[in-house]
């Protein structure tokens, strides 16, 4: 694989310890996946901020890192296992806090944002068409590739990092203007709202792994929406980007084969629903993931309609948003009717069994995958009516 001089002085420990590594794991990938050469990226998401998936081990190579580590680049950050200042409210211990804080310290010593939010989008870092970025957070992939049509491959946390400390990702993959063409169309029928998309996000994905959908039909659709599909395609299929015919940037690449078509109908929403339905009751119902924007939030207060809720309720979001509902007025109404508005993490990344929580209750396919899947958790998707009517029940 080609190197500039820069480039070569960073592998070769020239330009510091922590470059040195970043460039070894970026040159590995590249020879990995065949790349040519390394091209410049314009921002960074890194995850792997939850002290919950990282542990003492991550916080420590972490740590190594910072001792020269500097971004070079725009760099936000995925959320953390709390919320950093209203942690109190989750019911998690002082223990996992400190250390939690600790591991947000050890970036920002490095210069990334403390955004902590799956949502990066949302606060600042917004690439333009075209861009190359290096973004790891499976939710945030799909939407900056297929809603914005910046480019970036399924990155890890590791490599992430390693992209924001030299400025560089190696060159393939979706990168290349070929690899992002549909290879699948998929036809749909109505959908109502972020629920219907969930559904249909979840279905095909499973449908389609290694594929990329070209989706016909949709006459109209909004961000919160191509959040929810992107969401959970990513989820059910490992997916990194989508097209819809008509809306979204790039759906006019040319595919290099004759595609498959899918049609799908209401009864295979339904499917869908019905895989992502525990028989079990509700311990915590929650919106937010990925990270609810602000006319979520005040969609979910409307709903309510001044109705005290009677379970454990959260909106999960990012700390800009938060402070906004602040300013707002909206997080104080909310949390006179028992809704508790949490930044900086979610309840797929957060320390959950600590809470004693055993089931929850979503409108996101991701929220409910992740949720079983990862943390063994009972699980219950529905539309937000049916959540906030969910919330306001007795136990």
């Amino acid at each position: 694989m080609y190197l500039t001089k820069e480039e070569e002085k960073m592998l070769n420990g020239e330009m510091g310890y922590a470059k040195q590594i970043a460039m070894e794991i970026l040159v590995a990938l590249g020879k990995i996946y065949n790349a040519e050469k390394m091209i410049p990226v314009k921002s960074t998401q890194i995850s792997g901020v939850s002290y919950k998936n990282l542990g003492e081990a991550g916080l420590e190579w972490l740590e190594e890192i910072a001792r020269d580590g500097r971004v070079e680049v725009l760099s936000t950050l995925n959320p953390a296992g709390v919320d950093l200042e209203d942690w109190g409210k989750m019911g998690v211990d002082e223990e996992f806090v400190s250390t939690q804080k600790k591991i947000v310290e050890t970036y920002v010593k490095m210069g990334v944002q403390p955004t902590l939010t799956c949502t990066p989008y949302y606060v600042g870092n917004k690439p333009q068409l075209g861009d190359n970025v290096a973004w790891s957070e499976s939710s945030a992939i799909i939407y900056v590739n297929s809603v914005i049509g910046a480019r970036t491959n399924r990155e890890g946390g590791p490599s992430a990092l390693a992209s924001a400390l030299t400025g560089r990702t190696p060159y393939y993959g979706l990168h290349v203007t070929e690899n992002r063409a549909p290879s699948i169309e998929v036809h749909v029928p109505e959908l109502r709202d972020e629920y219907d998309y969930a559904l249909l996000g979840y279905f095909i994905g499973k449908m389609c792994r290694g594929k990329i959908p070209l989706f016909k039909g949709v006459k109209s659709v909004d961000n919160v929406e191509l959040k929810a599909l992107g969401a959970a395609l990513a989820s059910s299929g490992d997916l990194a980007i989508f097209h819809i015919e008509g809306l979204t940037p790039e759906y006019t690449l040319k595919p290099i084969e004759k595609m498959e078509r899918i049609e799908v109908e209401e009864r295979d929403l339904r499917e869908a629903r019905d895989e992502l339905n525990d028989d079990s009751p509700v311990d915590l119902v929650f919106i937010g993931c990925p990270h609810a924007s602000l006319e979520e939030i005040i969609m979910f207060m409307e709903k309510l309609n001044g109705r005290q809720v009677r379970k454990e309720t959260w909106i999960c979001t990012s700390r800009s948003i938060k402070n906004l509902c602040v300013e707002l007025g909206v997080k104080k109404k909310l949390e006179e009717l028992g809704v508790k508005i949490l930044a900086d993490t979610c309840p797929v990344i957060a320390p959950i069994e600590q809470v004693g929580v055993r089931s929850i209750a979503t409108n996101s396919a991701k929220g409910a995958w992740y949720s079983r899947n990862l943390n063994k958790l009972k699980v219950k998707i529905a539309r937000m009516d049916e959540l906030v009517e969910e919330a306001v029940k007795e136990y």
